[in-house]
């Protein structure tokens, strides 16, 4: 399954450079909701179990789900029910075990039927799909790290894989807000970070949104706001989806304001 190579890859740039922070480094505040690089490692590595767990094993991956569930309910915030269910893993070792743990999940999707049914907090989704989607969040919490020394990305074409989630997650962006979809999905037309064009979607002229494929996916996976782009939105189901876009699970998030992130914070 080549999208488990893909997120094996995703996981191996953000090793490097966490191999060259110093230890301090990881209780630093990013831009993201202020939390720290330990506070994305245990996020990531949570829920690449929880995604090593549902390939096994339903019943264990609803146990662990039910687990966090239950912390919630009793008035832990995520970041608080991450520490415990990782019994308070931080700094090098959970850098570690999130390293180790990131090469078993990409084994062993490799190796598993790509249409293979599996559980998840929400609708069940094909194996493709769900290391498909711990690339995303790899990518995404990724970002805040590299946002906060000042880095930019390099950026390869299994980006697409980002891209395409994030168009087929349109119409879950307005029902995961209780809106009513609009009629027609935009036409899609970007240009891939090794200068090829993709596009989805039939052709619009008055409802289209172009520009460049990691553009649109920072503004699907919220790490940035779509102002803070050189993406061109036009119509109005375009701009709709844009101010609101969400392609990861959970309850609605509102996106970053204008200019809230990827001002680099430079450091020494």
């Amino acid at each position: 399954m080549q999208q488990a190579k893909d997120f094996l890859e995703e996981s191996e740039d953000l090793e490097e450079l966490l191999l060259a922070i110093k230890d301090q480094d990881y209780e630093v505040e990013t831009q993201f909701k202020r939390w720290t690089i330990s506070d994305i490692l245990r996020h990531l590595h949570l829920f690449n179990q929880a995604a090593e767990l549902t390939l096994k094993d339903g019943t264990m991956f609803q146990k662990m789900f039910l687990e966090l569930k239950s912390l919630r309910a009793e008035g832990a915030s995520l970041l608080e029910a991450q520490r415990r269910m990782l019994d308070d893993l931080s700094g090098r070792e959970l850098f570690e075990k999130w390293r180790e743990g990131c090469r078993v999940l990409a084994k062993n999707y490799y190796e598993s039927d790509p249409k293979k049914r599996v559980l998840w907090a929400g609708p069940n989704m094909s194996a493709r799909s769900s290391i498909t989607a711990r690339q995303m969040e790899t990518w995404a919490h990724g970002q805040a790290i590299y946002d906060l020394f000042g880095l930019e990305r390099v950026e390869s074409d299994r980006i697409k894989n980002i891209v395409h989630l994030g168009v087929k997650t349109f119409g879950w962006t307005f029902v995961n807000r209780g809106l009513a979809i609009p009629e027609t999905a935009p036409h899609i037309k970007l240009i891939s970070p090794s200068g090829n064009q993709w596009e989805w979607n039939e052709f619009q002229e008055q409802n289209i949104i172009s520009g460049l494929a990691v553009d649109f996916a920072q503004v699907v996976t919220q790490v940035r706001n779509v102002a803070d782009t050189k993406l061109l939105v036009e119509g109005k189901s375009s701009c709709a989806w844009m101010a609101i876009a969400q392609c990861f699970a959970g309850d609605a998030e509102d996106p970053p304001k204008k200019g809230g992130r990827g001002v680099f914070k430079r450091r020494a």
